[in-house]
């Protein structure tokens, strides 16, 4: 959080399974059109949370299968542990918190006798949260049953079931909801309070984030019944909740439009860059521009012709360097040159491309700094640049008009290297 100096203009706050990520998206459209729209338009002065029931072993997991984003501030193992940055910092603050009236041994002493209860691997079992497998229809019963049995004991612990299958139980003053409330309240007190807070969802240990005052919120098309339910019994009038038409990430995007929170048609939307003229345009959009006309010049989802590549180079300055992540350093119009032999190489093999973390620093009047990762999967190879580009605004009174490219070097980024590097060309 302490990237930003001022408050967010947007913070999104967004489960994972089902809602931001798709799962049943094998080309991960949705995920990769929220991508785009997030690094062009708000990553610079906005804040983005995954808030999921995965714990940190999992979460790990799930980045490593799906292309998403790098968020500020991760809440996972429903809400129970909130961290930060890419090296996901723990809030001790919140551990404290949460240490407060619970027994996770006597916790775990008394579900084991619940014969109705399979306990979950391992890796799901976490300080604050012990979770357990049970039948749809035996939902109800147990969680009535285990709610008496705790009680009884004295223990303050909150049951919450969802997806039809997770039963976790977790210190009554844990979850999503009040670790998103935690993290307001934060936010407040260091005079950086979020102009808007957009929550996602799509099932019950979502319904927490829907109940914080001062929200928007989304339920998405493809929101499971519990979510439903809880929604037609709190929040029905609720104008600040919609339930959107959209599955999964395009529903989040939707939402940012229907409730006005900023821009939100994503660069994936856009057919001819050509043409395109926008507001307010920033060093973030012009990299996600840049990369996206790259994927699709080798998909030949574009045109074979020299006005795009002509365009390309006239963002360039005759002077750029490209350094090459295997350490070639050439001219960048030679490198632009160079993609004519590779248009369409990877037509029909789900080539995907995509930034990640687009930190836009300015350094002069007209000269941005900007840094960022660059990813590119194709099959099952996935392969990630930490790159370095300058950048200069081609008015130095208005940054509308566009930018000149003045650099770009990449380097590896951990075991990305890969063997043959003869068809790497940005």
């Amino acid at each position: 959080m302490d990237r930003l100096k001022s408050p967010a203009r947007l913070m999104i706050v967004s489960d994972l399974d089902h809602t931001m990520v798709d799962h049943h998206d094998s080309e991960n459209l949705s995920l990769l059109r929220f991508n785009a729209l997030w690094e062009s338009n708000y990553r610079h002065d906005s804040l983005l949370v995954f808030s999921t029931g995965r714990s940190p072993t999992l979460y790990k997991q799930l980045r490593k299968e799906k292309p998403m984003l790098t968020p500020d501030i991760t809440i996972t193992s429903v809400g129970t542990e909130i961290t930060y940055g890419n090296s996901l910092v723990p809030d001790d603050g919140w551990v404290e918190i949460l240490n407060q009236k619970w027994n996770r041994n006597l916790v775990v002493e008394e579900s084991s006798k619940f014969p109705e209860l399979t306990l979950q691997s391992e890796t799901e079992q976490r300080p604050h949260k012990i979770s357990f497998y049970v039948e749809k229809a035996k939902a109800q019963a147990v969680t009535k049953a285990l709610k008496e049995c705790f009680e009884k004991h004295g223990l303050d612990v909150k049951i919450i079931y969802s997806g039809g299958m997770d039963l976790d139980i977790l210190p009554q003053g844990a979850g999503k909801g009040q670790a998103l409330a935690y993290l307001l309240k934060k936010l407040k007190s260091e005079g950086k309070l979020p102009k808007n807070t957009l929550v996602c969802g799509d099932s019950g240990n979502d319904a927490e984030l829907f109940s914080i005052p001062e929200v928007y919120g989304v339920m998405v098309s493809n929101a499971q019944e519990e979510l439903l339910q809880w929604h037609a019994e709190n929040a029905k009038n609720n104008p600040k909740i919609i339930h959107a038409t959209e599955r999964c990430a395009s529903g989040i995007i939707q939402a940012i439009g229907h409730f006005s929170l900023g821009p939100n048609t994503s660069p994936r939307d856009v057919t001819d860059f050509l043409d395109c003229k926008l507001e307010n345009v920033n060093p973030g959009h012009e990299v996600v521009k840049f990369y996206l006309f790259f994927e699709r010049w080798r998909r030949a989802e574009v045109e074979n012709s020299e006005p795009y590549l002509a365009s390309l180079k006239a963002a360039c300055d005759p002077s750029a360097s490209f350094v090459h992540p295997f350490g070639v350093e050439q001219s960048l119009c030679d490198t632009i040159n160079a993609m004519r032999s590779c248009y369409g190489d990877k037509q029909g093999k789900q080539l995907r491309v995509w930034v990640d973390r687009v930190l836009p620093v300015q350094i002069s009047s007209n000269t941005w700094l900007v840094k960022f990762n660059k990813w590119e999967l194709c099959g099952e190879d996935r392969r990630c640049c930490m790159t370095t580009a300058i950048l200069s605004s081609k008015d130095a009174t208005s940054i509308s008009d566009g930018f000149t490219w003045m650099h770009v070097h990449q380097t590896w980024f951990d075991e990305s290297e890969p063997q043959d590097q003869s068809t790497w060309l940005f």
